[in-house]
């Protein structure tokens, strides 16, 4: 039996954004319109087939309210990706990716992002162009994706693991651990 590399994962935003609902339409393949916030973190898994490889993500999904910034510092430890999330409804969401850089950045420097611009199925209100230059400024992906509709999850979360998976080195056709 081969083996599956297991990456940990994490998404992070504010409060509101869609994370949940994008962790849930990727690994359930469901929206659920019933929103109940995340206390402190949840997590969930799924196998992603990747070019020569396959492997397991181990998807983090950070609670977004302040209140858990405590709770949150030590589940960043051991990740090797972060989907930093806002909401293109919501200029606030999207100012605070800085804020959320600084936090994860601080305490696992060497981490790698993709920053995601959700609820793309909404009017909206944030201009790309700013998530953009962000993103390039982290040398990060900038993608968007409505888990509503399900639009970019599948690619927001492959990127997320080639991503995750980039550091490992192993011959072809043997997996690690």
């Amino acid at each position: 039996m081969e083996k599956i590399a297991v990456l940990k994962v994490v998404i992070a935003g504010d409060g509101n954004v869609g994370k949940t609902s994008l962790v849930r339409r990727y690994c359930e393949g469901k929206f659920e319109t019933s929103r109940v916030a995340t206390i402190g973190v949840d997590f969930q898994t799924k196998v992603v087939e990747l070019p020569g490889r396959t492997v397991k993500l181990s998807i983090w999904d950070m609670a977004g309210q302040d209140r858990f910034a405590v709770v949150r510092s030590g589940f960043y430890r051991g990740s090797l990706g972060t989907a930093l999330v806002y909401d293109v409804t919501d200029p606030a969401s999207l100012e605070n990716l800085e804020k959320w850089y600084e936090e994860i950045i601080g305490i696992t420097p060497g981490q790698r992002f993709i920053i995601v611009g959700n609820k793309i199925d909404l009017g909206r209100v944030t201009q790309a162009e700013v998530a953009s230059a962000f993103a390039a400024r982290i040398a990060a992906p900038y993608l968007e994706t409505s888990a509503l509709t399900g639009d970019g999850v599948s690619e927001m979360f492959k990127t997320l693991a080639t991503l995750a998976s980039s550091h490992l080195s192993f011959p072809q056709n043997e997996k690690p651990d």
